[in-house]
């Protein structure tokens, strides 16, 4: 029987909406990670991940906002239950209640919002410690635009707000290009930083002077970017195989050469920026960093101008 369960007790530092069954059950899960890059949600990408739930429990999290994926999700599928903790402090974010709810869980989805939240109230705090677990015993982890940004081994964290393309590349070291790392460990996003809402935001500047700076500040021999556009996402198995799902495409960037010119109120300078573009339902495989039937093009950055191989000059 369905039911929709709201907690708002005066002693409780969190949110809490469930949709379905309220016991506890233990389905067999697979494997994997969504990474979805914001925008209208795209039912199959969901499909997938409930999936690999096994019918279980999804958690969905949040610190921001209410229910308003609990219905969505909990039709799309066989699933016990979705419950959706609203974590917006830190707090909340050390109330064992709720860690045990992400433990307990056999799909974890990070919702959009403000990575600046998540990393503020959330890291290293046993929220962190729960969803770590999940990815360590094979339950299935996605997130959305601020969820996707979190699931790097490197984060952009937002700390002094976004951060725009033209910003970034006329100075790599403007006070809005904070990066961070020890939030989250999956060994198939190492060296990596993702960005959301690419092309329609027009962040590959950003994500160019973001791998720019992995590779400067942290003496990095490669850095890497998954950047993904709206109404998309990067369906990831547990060998790394990967799969485009949804209307627009994910571009894997990768930086082998340092900066020419990497300095505090200077334009970047950069070249050797590799690019591959993947439609969907093309394919990845991210131990590699290879893929099929996709584009490969290579950028540099001239004084914060970016220049392409592509015919006609196109960088995205």
């Amino acid at each position: 029987m369905k039911a929709i369960l709201v907690l708002a007790l005066l002693a409780a530092p969190y949110g809490y909406f469930l949709t379905g069954s309220a016991a506890d059950v233990h389905t067999g899960t697979a494997p994997g990670f969504a990474l979805v890059g914001g925008g209208k949600d795209v039912d199959d990408v969901y499909r997938w991940l409930i999936q690999k739930s096994g019918g279980g429990d999804l958690v969905v999290l949040r610190a921001s906002g209410g229910n308003g994926y609990n219905d969505y999700l909990f039709h799309l599928g066989k699933l016990d239950s979705v419950e959706t903790l609203v974590v917006a402090n830190a707090a909340a974010a050390h109330e064992e209640a709720v860690a045990q709810k992400i433990r307990n869980a056999e799909a974890l989805f990070i919702a959009g919002g403000d990575q600046w939240n998540y990393i503020r109230y959330w890291s290293h705090s046993p929220v962190s410690e729960a969803i770590q677990s999940l990815i360590d015993r094979g339950v299935p982890v996605g997130g959305t635009s601020a969820g996707l940004a979190v699931l790097g081994e490197y984060v952009f964290t937002a700390a002094e707000d976004t951060v725009t393309s033209s910003q970034a590349l006329a100075d790599p070291f403007d006070k809005h290009v904070t990066i961070g790392t020890n939030f989250l460990h999956i060994p198939l996003l190492r060296n990596t930083i993702t960005d959301s809402h690419f092309k329609a935001r027009d962040r590959l500047g950003r994500s160019l002077v973001f791998l720019a700076r992995l590779l400067h500040d942290d003496k990095l021999s490669e850095a890497r970017g998954i950047a993904i556009d709206e109404r998309t996402a990067a369906l990831i198995e547990p060998d790394g195989a990967l799969r485009v799902a949804g209307y627009g495409h994910v571009y894997f960037l990768r930086a082998r050469q340092p900066a020419d010119v990497i300095k505090p109120g200077n334009p970047l300078t950069m070249s050797g920026v590799e690019v591959y573009r993947a439609a969907p339902g093309s394919r990845f495989d991210l131990g590699h960093w290879t893929g099929a039937q996709g584009t490969s093009y290579e950028l540099r950055i001239e004084s914060g101008r970016i220049v392409s191989t592509q015919s006609g000059g196109a960088i995205y």
